[in-house]
């Protein structure tokens, strides 16, 4: 086992450091980036993009290869010069290196769920009979040797007996279908590819499953080229994939997608169908046990809808029609007829799962999770008792009583709870053992005022015995997009930065779901000036409020958060000290041109279109960048990102590099055989993790 300094040893070799870092101000020689004559002239806009070229595909250009290996040497050289990288890295690998589960599936007799035994580079998937011995059913650690090829979604059939896998290689979106026998641990020959973007539902008798699928790409296109016309297809077990049969597909409208769920009692196949990432969908039902054709329940991309579970012919859903912080509704599948059960509250509503008897309903009351408990009638029952501030996950459905959640804070890695909904009652069954103790860290959450007045929430984490009199090294984070709330969660690194002396704060910034539709709303299209504003106003309440100062503070953010940090900063470079955007969609007038990118046009607008340019032009990072004192920026991304194409980071590195925004260091790092996020393995985010703190604490002067 790899030999980490003890943590009295990490915290005393950072406390004894008296003299600061030396930061090195002088200019670096970043790699000369080529120019062409590219200007585009959009709704009588002049607009120019010298860096075009480096949109294309790094694995068929041998120039923006050459691109990428000169930055790559230009920023690792850079970040081998801060001198606690090493010393982070092995702490981060202590902090990593411990037990880990998911949450368990069960499914007749057996009991499935991943481990992690510390630093394994993926995820370990076992099953369980009764109370027999776990099982290795699939270990993905041996599939490639850098260990990047992952299992990515996963689902039993109903009986237990077969598992069928995705297999996820270079953390790329396209996924591999294969299905395991359980008893024998063995691959059946059935493969299904070019599945991407999908859930697999099983048939209640086990015969085969629903997937969502795109056409094959064309060659040389497959990271790349647009997702269009995705399908609905059902695989049969003992069949090649040549014989699947489409279920539903609407060539009419192209950009429709659509996912299939099967309800608990294999009745009921329920089609979600949408255009965007709007939560606005369509729903079809078909009643398998008649052998029925898909037919349209609810017509019009004007709603949420969330399955929650069925009875017979009633099928109950989360919506945001008439509530928008959402309610519980039933809808006879045959009939349409529709009724409230529960109605929209204060929380919002995040989740709902029909177990046992019994409704789980998880809500967001100031973007902390509380969940409450319903009988069939929609009556109150109780609330299930959580631990304190953090965030639920789980509570799968299904005609038993008995499931299972997990709970996490900044300060509270994920712990796992087995729950009966009938006596509403919950037991942790996994409970991890970590390397440093919880209750030396507070977790508090505080509102600020934005710019319109709006009041906006914030968590903040950091060690108890910091000193409230003086300000810290702070690394503010946010996303403010796509309805997505950000709630509190463990993670390894941030608990480096703050057991390092940091504090670390998330703003719950509109664009996101914290507060339903209006939160959401009220930071897409022509409101997304406003996340910017909430965010930026989150950097100058903590300065406010002593926390920090403009010298100390960072800002991260990743995918449609790198976007943010990108904006943010050509807004307001004097508030921060460093930037770490990662995955960023910095080009907003050419997102929609690249695979999932035409999906985003719900929350950003579409540049084919005046109105929604003329707002996109006037904060996309990679046009925006203005002369002037920047602050220390390291973008992050990675070579087989298909969700937001790395040509995104480059354009805006190399601009970054070629402005005249001052002589901290613009760089960028740019992963091998990695994505988005997903299936990243262990030792690549230990790494990266390293190089993020020690870049960011030496110019928040966390590193001293």
């Amino acid at each position: 086992m790899p030999q980490f300094p003890s943590r009295a040893q990490w915290l005393g070799a950072l406390l004894t450091i008296t003299m600061p870092v030396a930061i090195n101000a002088a200019p670096l020689a970043y790699p000369v980036t080529a120019t062409v004559p590219q200007v585009d002239v959009q709704h009588g806009v002049s607009v120019a993009d010298p860096y075009r070229w480096l949109e294309n595909d790094v694995r068929s250009d041998a120039q923006v290869a050459a691109w990428v290996a000169a930055e790559n040497q230009v920023t690792n050289a850079y970040l081998a010069t801060l001198p606690q990288r090493d010393a982070i890295k092995a702490r981060l690998a202590q902090l990593w290196n411990y037990e880990r589960f998911g949450i368990p599936r069960l499914r007749g007799a057996t009991r499935f769920y991943t481990r992690n035994s510390g630093l394994q580079n993926q995820a370990v998937l076992y099953a369980q009979q009764g109370d027999a011995p776990a099982q290795v059913l699939i270990d993905p650690n041996p599939w490639a040797r850098d260990g990047a090829t992952a299992l990515a979604e996963w689902e039993p059939s109903k009986d237990g007996k077969y598992l069928a896998y995705a297999v996820q290689d270079g953390g790329t979106d396209w996924r591999t279908i294969k299905v395991r026998d359980v008893a024998t641990g063995n691959d059946l020959p059935d493969i299904v590819e070019w599945a991407k973007f999908t859930g697999i539902a099983w048939t209640k008798d086990g015969s085969g499953f629903y997937y969502s699928r795109f056409a094959a790409p064309a060659a040389g296109e497959k990271f790349q080229s647009t997702n269009l016309n995705q399908q609905l297809m059902f695989h049969r077990l003992g069949t090649p994939q040549s014989a699947d049969t489409l279920i539903y597909a609407t060539p009419d409208r192209p950009k429709l997608g659509h996912g299939g769920d099967v309800s608990d009692d294999g009745r009921w196949l329920v089609i979600t169908s949408s255009a965007g990432t709007d939560d606005r969908y369509e729903i079809s039902v078909a009643d398998l046990s008649k052998g029925e054709k898909p037919r349209t329940l609810i017509a019009g991309l004007d709603y949420s809808w969330s399955l929650a579970g069925s009875r017979g012919t009633t099928l109950y859903f989360v919506t945001d029609k008439g509530a928008p912080r959402y309610r519980l509704v039933s809808i006879d599948a045959v009939t349409g007829a529709m009724a409230e059960l529960v109605p929209e509250g204060p929380a919002t509503i995040a989740g709902a799962a029909l177990v046992g008897q019994r409704f789980v309903i998880a809500t967001l009351a100031d973007a902390k999770s509380v969940v409450q408990l319903y009988e069939l009638d929609g009556k109150p029952a109780g609330t299930v008792p959580l631990p304190g501030i953090g965030s639920v996950a789980g509570f799968e459905g299904g005609d038993s009583s008995l499931t299972h959640f997990a709970f996490s804070s900044f300060n509270a890695p994920t712990t796992i709870y087995a729950y009966n909904s009938a006596s509403n009652s919950a037991t942790a069954i996994r409970t991890p053992k970590v390397d440093f103790k919880p209750e030396d860290y507070v977790v508090s959450q505080v509102f600020y005022t934005s710019k319109d007045g709006t009041r906006v929430p914030m968590f903040v984490s950091h060690r108890k015995d910091l000193d409230p009199k003086t300000t810290h090294p702070t690394l503010l984070y946010g996303y403010g997009g796509f309805n997505i709330s950000s709630t509190p969660g463990f993670s390894a690194s941030r608990l480096a930065w703050m057991e390092m002396g940091g504090v670390f704060v998330v703003a719950n910034i509109r664009g996101g779901g914290e507060y339903g539709k209006a939160w959401h709303d009220g930071g897409r299209l022509a409101n997304k000036q406003n996340v910017f504003d909430d965010f930026i106003a989150a950097g100058e309440a903590l300065v406010k409020s002593g926390v920090t100062s403009p010298r100390q503070l960072a800002v991260q953010g990743g995918s449609n958060g790198g976007l943010l940090v990108g904006a943010v900063v050509n807004q307001r470079p004097d508030l921060f000290a460093a930037a770490l955007p990662a995955v960023g969609v910095m080009d907003m007038l050419r997102f929609n041109r690249f695979t999932a990118g035409r999906y985003w046009v719900d929350d950003y607008g579409d540049p084919g279109k005046a109105a929604d340019f003329k707002t996109l032009y006037a904060y996309s990072p990679y046009h925006n960048i203005r002369a002037g004192n920047y602050p220390a920026i390291l973008v992050t991304t990675a070579d087989t990102d298909d969700r937001v194409v790395p040509g995104h980071s480059f354009k805006y590195a190399a601009a970054l590099q070629a402005a005249k925004i001052g002589d901290k260091p613009h760089l960028i790092r740019i992963e091998t055989r990695a994505g988005h996020g997903s299936g990243k393995p262990t030792d690549k985010i230990i790494a990266e993790a390293a190089d993020l703190w020690a870049f960011a604490g030496t110019w928040t002067g966390l590193i001293k």
